[in-house]
């Protein structure tokens, strides 16, 4: 059985070729509304076909955002797995934000869902949730693998409530820093990139240590959040690997005409290719 192609390297050929930018897919009730949709399932269907007609093909990365999905019950769920589902046909990867994270038969289960071959609600990669340590995701990072699939673990998150936690120390190092070493573990020898990424907020100093990860770091906050295009060249500038800066909101609002969005992002990404 030929191996299926490695997430890294199909992430590595898509950002040489469309550029770093990451466009989150996050059909929030507020941005249904601004679009003239109904916050039900028509509405969210209407969306998701006017992200994949803009975007497939012509960014490297989606990241739709599962929540928005799964507030509309299973027919929402219908929804998403249709959108990873159009993507796939395209050269445009998808991230599904998940955040999943547990242990034993139950990651297991999460794996199914998200990570094997076959998949039903399969993407190019999923983010998962190291707080009930590393090593608990070892089973689902191996599932991702055999399946050519990927993962962006949370490191070191923006929002305030993250602090305690990601930057309590044990044994002379912070667990954000622990979980871009086990990151940077799981991609020795990995080329041109490896299969594990981190997760580490755009909007403010991560105080990280990126230069081993070997992987891809996805920042969420550029735009809206508050981040620059600068701020990622800056705050970014020492990772071995590659820097995912993840738009949704500044690039959304443009909608809901599909060549807007396709402009949006494109400006964004231009933006960003000119801040170095």
């Amino acid at each position: 059985m030929t191996p299926a192609p490695r997430f890294g390297a199909r992430l590595a050929a898509a950002v040489g070729h469309h550029g770093p930018l990451c466009v989150g897919i996050d059909p929030h009730p507020g941005l249904l509304a601004a679009w003239g949709l109904t916050d039900d399932v028509d509405g969210l269907a209407r969306f998701a076909e006017a992200c994949t007609a803009a975007f497939a093909g012509h960014v490297a990365v989606v990241k739709p955002q599962s929540a928005f999905f799964e507030r509309h019950g299973s027919r929402g769920i219908a929804v998403l797995e249709e959108l990873l589902t159009a993507f796939a046909a395209s050269p445009t990867l998808t991230i599904l934000d998940v955040k999943r994270g547990d242990i034993g038969s139950t990651m297991d289960g999460y794996a199914d869902a998200y990570l094997g071959v076959g998949a039903p609600l399969g993407a190019d990669a999923v983010t998962l949730s190291p707080y009930l340590g590393f090593e608990s995701l070892s089973a689902a990072l191996a599932t991702a693998t055999d399946a050519g699939r990927g993962a962006f673990v949370l490191a070191r998150t923006s929002n305030p409530e993250g602090a305690p936690v990601q930057l309590a120390e044990f044994g002379g190092r912070s667990t954000a820093q622990s979980v871009v070493d086990g990151a940077a573990a799981r991609n020795a020898g990995a080329e041109p990139l490896g299969d594990v990424g981190v997760v580490v907020g755009a909007t403010r100093e991560h105080g990280l240590d990126l230069s081993a990860l070997g992987g891809a770091v996805l920042a969420p906050g550029l735009g809206a959040q508050g981040a620059a295009p600068a701020d990622i060249a800056a705050i970014f500038a020492g990772v071995r690997g590659l820097a995912l800066p993840a738009a949704a909101r500044s690039v959304l609002s443009a909608g809901p005409a599909v060549a807007a969005l396709r402009a949006a992002a494109a400006s964004l990404r231009d933006e960003l290719a000119a801040a170095g």
